[in-house]
């Protein structure tokens, strides 16, 4: 694995990472492992304490529900910089893709392209000389309907996630092929109601992704 023994992880992101994390910082603990959250960050905290437990790493969670890029450049000092994580995951544009179509009368909830690109870049290039290792995670949509609108515009964003990823020498976390593979077997109902907010098979598939790219699996 990827990730040295005593380092701190950090995970920041929308309501995907949050999933009812305690504030003002979710952390794997013993006592309360409600704390780091419900989803696929305790997923992914509770294979490594299990499968790595002589590297003694500890993990934060400081997902926030409705966030987009712009949220997550507003709060980075108290959520990142402050908190000098050694590793940092970062997974977001779920909202700022989501709001271009479900809010079509409030442009300005969205966020364009070219503003998610500069923003995470800048981002990325203001942090990571401070970081052991990045992980950028791409955004998605639990739809295997390439020809969808909302999907064809994820996939853009997943494009400039790499790019970025790159650029930085980033672990590059391919969400979406994730859970278009996980679609060849399932239909997008069965994994999220909202083809955003998966349930624990989807919340696993993305934490096996995280994982894969870390070479923790």
């Amino acid at each position: 694995m990827r990730i040295e023994a005593s380092s701190n992880l950090l995970f920041i992101g929308d309501s995907i990472t949050d999933c009812g994390r305690a504030r003002p910082v979710g952390e794997a603990n013993p006592w309360n492992w409600g704390e780091i959250g419900n989803g696929y960050v305790r997923d992914v905290a509770a294979t490594i304490g299990a499968a790595y437990p002589e590297r003694g790493i500890r993990i934060r969670n400081v997902g926030s529900s409705g966030n987009t890029v712009r949220d997550l450049a507003a709060r980075w000092k108290s959520d990142v910089t402050d908190l000098a994580p050694d590793w940092l995951s970062v997974m977001i544009g779920i909202n700022d893709v989501w709001r271009q179509f479900d809010s079509p009368l409030a442009p300005e909830r969205a966020v364009p392209l070219a503003e998610y690109s500069e923003t995470l870049w800048s981002l990325c290039h203001r942090t990571r000389p401070k970081l052991k290792g990045l992980v950028l995670m791409t955004p998605y949509v639990i739809d295997a309907n390439l020809h969808d609108p909302m999907r064809q515009r994820m996939d853009e964003y997943g494009a400039a996630v790499q790019e970025i990823a790159d650029e930085f020498e980033a672990v590059f976390v391919d969400t979406q092929a994730a859970f278009d593979a996980l679609l060849e077997h399932n239909h997008p109902a069965s994994v999220a109601w909202d083809r955003i907010h998966p349930g624990p098979v989807g919340h696993m598939t993305i934490a096996r992704a995280f994982l894969q790219g870390i070479g923790a699996l």
